[in-house]
């Protein structure tokens, strides 16, 4: 029978059983054991247990080299032969269940038991780390602080005094220092008469070795180690130290010495502990006695001084303030190297030179002065660079964003918005070079704050917002924007984005600009946000996804009032940025409803004034505003919010109770309020919301019957004043979107259907308005005497003005209405308000007050701040706006252009009131405002608060001008200031913004090419000038080719000439019908309130020659030539204009350089080959050369300038030459305009270009020197420097080239040259030159022309009455012969020498 063996996993149970069958069955086991005796005397050979394996060979084989291990005990150790196998095994067993299955219980019979001594308190002493022991921990490893404890008082129990601690002190002698005596062994291992003491050993301590033996090899490696010592002189031992020390690791020998250090100061510190306990007594002043160990160890730390000394260079000893002790926390180990920073700063060195040095801050955000010493306790001293100078410049608070301590980048942050806040505000001024913000945002400021927008941590977020509102809004603008929302189209801002950025055009009303927006999101999601914020910052943070952030930030974390304020400011700033800005933050998945729901409930819990906890469930001013700024943007915009975001409810629920009602803080309650009249303002300048005026029209009507009670109170708020404008404002819409009728549509179908939407608002429903409104006018224009009180009704008078207009004009389109109930109300309203108001005195104030406040006429005051960035976009308002500027509180502008709109108005629908109203016009504040406004002066820089205040002033001065064309039409007799006005209106349209298309065009259609605003044509203007032609001239001429008759022509021809400038300067279509729908009030046409990025001017500089222009352009386009009637009407109507314009307003022309006018004179002869012969054009272009060649005017004419619209004149004058020499034939005006580059003070390039690569214009070129309309010696003074051009001269002359009878002028010219070059005796001349002189003189003896060389050599000076062009001496001067005896003899003879 076979017995299977045990297997894996088989219990005790399954070996049971198999010894229990191998029982049963009887077999022989495969082993036998055999036990010997052990006895002594035993009979057996052999004392051991022996196993008998069979089938086994007698050696094991061999499976390590190591050898067999022997299993006979050792003699020392015999094995007792009575032990019991099992317990000797299980003494022997060191397996875990051993020790847990034998738990004895310790046997504390013996031990002695300490109570705990009685204490007066109720707990027992707490311990304290300054009690913890000193000594160094045991070699097995770091203790915790109370095993140190248990076995100190282990120690304390166990210790027995010592042989030394018996001996009394009394027995030491007086005078000296108690000083344990050294053991014999101590006392061996001295050296005798030498400085060192060896006690113990310091290095080898016998870690690993059983404890008996290590102390005794420990001891016999120091014996060893002093035996050698002692055997050794000093120098062999500082001898094999160097070596020694030398083949070492630097790191490893500064470990021992620290090793060595620290057991020393233990040693000392231990001995100082143990002294207390022994009676000490004092040192006598006589000569101490000294131990030896004392003496010893004295001199030995003197020769270790002085190895270490030849070892190492002095350093000066660190001077800490404080002495290290080891009971402090981590300072077991004094590293002396990271203790410098607590040692007192180093003196603040002033400065000597001008260096500049780095800028640092306070934690204001100030800027510290680099000599100012503060004191330390104010936390502006650290231990970077610049230790001793107080503050933190920007590359540390960088570095201090990204500390692992939320606090310090909290902080951080705080101070980085600080020096932003005061940067935008201008506090730094010329104290830093650079600007701040450029700074900051090179080195990533911007992505630093989105980066700390996603910390964990509250404080972080809350400084990152706080920064990021700072970085972005500029302080002031939003006030700015908002004081001025009830101004004539106050609503309507250019939005707040970088113009450089925006490359294609703005004519696109919202719907395709919204296409154009998805077209583009593509093409920019694959830029890198750093590549976006480069150039436009607020795209490079939308690319970051930061409006998802900042919903999750309002959503989820809720933060504090402060919190959300600063977010909603950053969403309003991204709002005014472009219309795609504002679809982002309005598709932003939960934003707006976030929004809504969360800052404007309409029921909530009633506020108290103090400070709000939460914002959460409270009505919020802010986020009110943040929905009428979106909806500014766009039509659909503000449809969406009425619609999908429930704001109908909102603006019923804020509106529908007075500010004092709706249990809020009395300010935010009134804001809220204003914001919510705001933004349905908005809305109903879309036409939308009228259903609204049905419901709250009891409401708005008890508010507009309270507005003369709150005027009347005194003082009046400013927040009062902003919710009255507010509300005008709002009725004003609703009054316009109750006009009935609408014009035809002219842009198809779809045009056609939105006219064709009825208004929700009805005539009727607004027509009781006006009683209201002109109450609160007539209660405001009482203040008007009072300028204190005047400025502080801010935009209510203006606004109840523009009400009354928009009221009048609804009126007198509605069709079903009798004209005699208007007209006879606008007497009315001009016998009861206007009359007196305008002979009022402090309207004249107003008038004056014009000139102050005006950009225009004061540049300086709209340029830009020294922080102000390209790709950050602000009206820089951070200080607030002066009270003499156009926004100030003195501001005449908002209230005299809404009073010019009135007028406007009334005197279009009633022309009888002009003769009344015209006397506006008469002001003297207005014409000498008109008069420094038209006077030439550099025009004020365009930047973005110059573009919103220039176009708030050009409002008013299109009013004058408007105004100003009606009296002009209706009146026989002309103003005196016709003339005037006529200039005004030729500067504005230059001026005019992007937005302003439809002002540009009234201004086309109505005063600049009326015939009443040219005075001139019928006071003699033609006559005159004629008679200046003939003073400065001097000729009669052609009585068909006088200025005069040129100028009378152009005044017959006006219509034409104005047709063919709308053809060509009128605005693009689209932009146009846009612009017309805002300014007319045809609401249902208003795509959006955001006007086009104010790149640059509507018209350039040079309006007057752009038909001109575009003709050149479409001629180098078009290679078979242009239609010839269309070119020479265009160009025909263009000369006249401009004719005009210099003759009789030459004030509009300043702006356009002279050589620019030259410029567009020679496109005239470029543009076809046949134009130049008209005589018409011909006639044009000789009255404008001569009016170019003016005295007065040619010192201007500058070459070498850049010219607006022209990349190179050089370029222009070479293809110039091109086209005379291939189809002039030799026409001297072609001629006349080829040779006034070529005058003495321009550029060589010209002549050079001429007498260099186009030498045969010389046979074409046949002006005669009496046509020529500068004076010849323009042509001949100074003398020609060049000796190229001089070379080429005298070729030229030589050849046979020039000619008097080809070219008379230019032949003059060369001779005079050339004569000056060859007779001048200059010492200053180069050997080059002097050389080429003396060569061209002997030429010029030797040549065959016998004529050629008489004008030459006997030249005297130019005389353009001269058939020659120059007077000749009858003989040659003396200096002249001295000179030519110069030359050689073979010359003179050769060429005759003759005087």
């Amino acid at each position: 029978m076979m017995l299977s063996r045990p297997k894996p996993g088989e219990s005790e149970v399954d070996l049971l059983r198999f010894q229990s069958q191998f029982l049963e069955a009887g077999a022989a086991p495969a082993v036998q054991l055999v036990k010997g005796s052990r006895r002594p005397g035993d009979a057996h050979p052999d004392n051991r247990d022996v196993v008998m394996l069979d089938d086994l060979p007698d050696l094991p084989p061999a499976l390590l080299p190591a050898p067999a291990k022997r299993a006979k005990p050792s003699p020392g150790r015999p094995v007792p032969h009575d032990e019991d196998p099992e317990e000797r095994l299980n003494r022997h067993d060191r397996h875990i269940t051993a020790v847990l299955s034998k738990i004895v219980e310790r046997d504390t019979s013996s031990v002695a038991v300490a109570l705990p001594m009685p204490s007066g308190v109720a707990f027992p002493p707490v311990f304290h780390r300054s009690q913890e022991r000193q000594a160094k921990p045991a070699a097995s490893g770091k203790r915790s602080i109370f095993a140190q404890e248990i076995a100190a008082r282990r120690v304390s129990e166990n210790r027995m005094p010592s042989v030394e601690q018996v001996v009394p002190s009394l027995d030491t002698p007086d005078g000296a220092v108690p000083c344990e005596t050294p053991s014999s062994k101590d006392r061996s291992n001295q050296l005798p008469g030498r400085s060192h003491g060896f006690h113990r050993p310091n290095l080898v301590t016998g870690k690993g070795l059983r404890s008996k033996a290590a102390e005794q090899e420990v001891q016999t490696i120091h014996e060893e180690n002093v035996a050698r010592l002692q055997a050794m002189d000093p120098e062999e031992i500082l001898k094999e130290q160097q070596q020694l020390l030398a083949q070492l690791d630097p790191s490893l020998v500064a470990f021992l010495r620290s090793h060595s250090h620290a057991q020393e100061q233990t040693g000392t510190k231990a001995t100082k502990e143990q002294s207390p306990e022994r009676p000490s007594v004092p040192v006598t002043k006589e000569e101490p006695i000294m131990s030896a160990c004392t003496r010893e160890s004295r001199m030995g730390d003197k020769l270790e001084d002085k190895l270490e000394d030849k070892l190492q260079p002095k350093t000066p000893a660190l001077q800490l303030p404080m002495t290290p002790n080891k009971e402090w926390l981590h300072m077991d180990t004094v590293e002396l190297e990271k203790l410098h920073w607590t040692q007192d700063l180093p003196p603040l060195q002033r400065q000597q030179t001008q260096e500049r040095m780095q800028a640092r801050f306070s934690l204001q955000g100030e800027l510290l002065a680099p000599d100012v010493d503060l004191p330390t306790h104010l936390g502006l001293h650290h231990h970077g660079e610049e230790a001793e100078r107080a503050g933190y410049s920007l590359q540390e608070l960088f570095h201090l964003t990204r500390s692992q301590v939320s606090q310090q980048r909290a902080l951080a942050l705080h101070v980085l918005s600080q020096i932003v806040g005061r940067a935008q505000a201008g506090e730094f001024g010329d104290r830093l070079v650079g600007s701040v913000l450029r700074l900051l945002l090179d080195a990533g400021f911007l992505f630093l704050l989105r980066f700390s927008l996603d910390d964990r941590v509250d404080s972080v977020i809350a400084a990152a917002v706080r920064a990021l509102r700072t970085l972005l809004v500029a302080p002031g603008d939003e006030e700015l924007l908002d004081s001025t929302f009830s101004w004539y189209h106050g609503a309507s801002v250019f939005p707040l984005m970088p113009s450089q950025d925006d490359k294609e055009g703005e004519d696109e009303d919202e719907e395709v600009r919204t296409e154009k927006v998805k077209r583009k999101a593509p093409e920019e999601g694959s830029r890198p946000p750093p590549d976006l914020a480069r150039h436009d910052v607020i795209k490079g943070l939308l690319a970051t996804n930061l409006l998802p952030r900042l919903r999750y930030v309002l959503e989820v974390t809720c933060p504090g009032p402060s919190v959300v304020l600063d977010i909603l400011a950053v969403l309003i700033r991204l709002a005014r940025h472009s219309l795609e800005s504002a679809v982002r933050v309005l598709e932003c998945p939960r934003l707006m409803e976030t929004i809504v729901q969360e800052f404007l409930p309409t029921s909530w819990s009633p506020i108290g004034v103090g400070p709000t906890p939460s914002l959460y469930k409270v009505p919020c001013a802010a986020a009110m505003k943040l929905l009428r700024v979106l909806a500014s943007a766009g039509r659909n915009i503000a449809a969406r919010l009425l619609s999908s975001f429930d704001v109908r409810s909102r603006l019923c629920r804020f509106i529908a109770e007075a500010p004092h009602d709706l249990a809020l803080p009395p300010e935010e309650a009134e804001i809220l309020s204003t914001e919510a009249f705001r933004l349905w303002a908005v809305a109903a300048s879309y036409g939308q919301g009228g259903d609204l005026y049905r419901e709250l029209y009891p409401v708005l009507l008890r508010a507009l019957q309270t507005l003369p009670t709150e005027l009347s109170t005194h003082p009046l708020q400013p927040l009062s004043m902003q919710r009255m404008a507010a509300l005008l404002t709002l009725l004003t819409q609703l009054t316009l979107a109750a006009s009935s009728t609408h014009p035809e549509p002219t842009r198809g179908s779809a045009e056609s259907c939105v006219s064709a939407i009825p208004s929700s608002v009805t005539w009727t429903q607004v027509s009781g308005l006006k009683p209201l409104v002109e109450s609160c006018l007539k209660q405001t224009l009482r203040f008007l005497p009072r300028p204190d009180v005047w400025s502080a009704l801010g935009p209510v008078p203006g606004a109840c003005l523009l009400f009354l207009g928009a009221y009048y004009q609804a009126w007198s389109q509605q069709s079903g209405l009798c004209p005699e109930d208007w007209l006879q109300d606008m007497e009315r309203l001009l016998d009861e308000f206007l009359l007196p108001l305008l002979s009022q005195p402090p309207l004249g104030s107003l008038w004056n007050s014009l000139r102050h406040c005006s950009p225009l006429c004061n540049p300086l005051s709209c340029a830009s701040t020294p922080e102000a960035l390209p790709s950050l976009v602000s009206l820089g308002c951070a200080g607030g706006c002066p009270p003499l500027s156009v926004a100030g509180s003195a501001s005449p502008f908002p209230f005299l252009t809404a009073l010019l709109s009135l007028v406007n108005i009334l005197v279009q629908i009633h022309k009888g009131l002009c003769g009344q109203l015209a006397a506006v016009l008469t002001a003297p504040g207005l014409q000498s405002y008109f008069l420094q406004c038209v006077a030439p002066a550099p025009a004020p820089q365009l930047t973005p608060f110059s573009a919103w205040a220039l176009r708030h002033e050009y409002h008013l001065q299109y009013l004058v001008l408007s105004l100003a064309q009606k009296a002009a039409t209706l009146q026989p007799e002309p103003a005196a200031s016709t003339a005037l006005h006529h200039a005004m209106a030729l500067v504005l349209l230059s001026r005019l913004l992007p937005g302003s298309e439809y002002l540009a065009q009234e201004l086309l259609l109505s005063c600049v090419f009326r015939l009443e605003f040219l005075p001139e044509n019928a006071s003699g203007g033609p006559e005159a000038a004629d008679f200046s032609d003939g003073l400065s001239l001097g000729g009669s001429g052609d009585p068909q080719c006088r200025r005069g008759a040129l100028l009378v022509q152009a005044c017959q021809d006006l219509p034409s000439i104005r047709s063919c400038y709308l053809a060509h300067c009128s605005p693009a279509r689209a932009s146009l019908l846009t612009s017309q729908a805002l300014y007319r009030g045809e609401l249902l046409r208003v795509s959006s309130l955001l006007l086009p990025v104010p790149k640059e001017p509507l018209l350039p500089t040079d309006w007057p020659f752009q038909p001109l222009i575009r003709l050149y352009h479409r001629a180098s386009d078009t290679p078979s030539g242009l239609p010839a009637a269309d070119t020479v009407g265009v160009t025909a109507r263009v000369l006249q204009w401009v004719l005009v314009l210099e003759s009789w307003r030459p004030e509009v022309l300043r702006a356009v350089p002279p050589a620019a006018r030259l410029a567009r004179l020679m496109c005239v002869y470029l543009v076809d080959s046949e134009l130049f012969r008209e005589t018409s054009i011909q006639h044009l272009v000789a009255a404008l050369l001569a009016l170019l060649c003016q005295p007065q005017v040619l010192p201007n004419l500058k070459l070498d300038c850049p010219l607006p619209g022209l990349t190179s004149f050089p370029d222009l004058y070479a293809s110039f030459l091109d086209h005379f020499e291939a189809v002039s034939f030799g026409d001297h005006l072609f001629g006349a305009l080829v040779l006034l580059p070529l005058q003495r003070r321009f550029s060589v390039t010209f002549r050079l270009a001429l007498f260099g690569e186009h030498v045969g214009v010389l046979r074409a070129l046949g002006l005669p020197l009496t046509q020529l309309p500068v004076p010849l010696e323009c042509y001949t003074e100074p003398a020609e420097d060049s000796l190229a051009l001089l070379q080429l001269y005298f070729r030229a002359l030589v050849t046979g080239t020039l000619r008097a009878r080809w070219c008379p002028i230019l032949y003059a010219v060369a001779v005079a040259h050339v004569n000056s070059f060859i007779f001048c005796q200059d010492p200053k001349s180069s050997d080059e030159v002097k050389a080429a002189r003396r060569s061209m003189l002997q030429k010029a003896w030797l040549l065959a022309d016998e004529g050629l060389r008489q004008h030459l050599l006997h030249y005297k000076l130019p005389n353009s009455s001269l058939p020659e062009g120059f007077e000749l001496y009858p003989q040659l001067p003396r200096l002249r012969q001295q000179y030519l005896q110069t030359l050689p003899t073979e010359v003179l003879q050769n060429g005759g020498f003759k005087t």
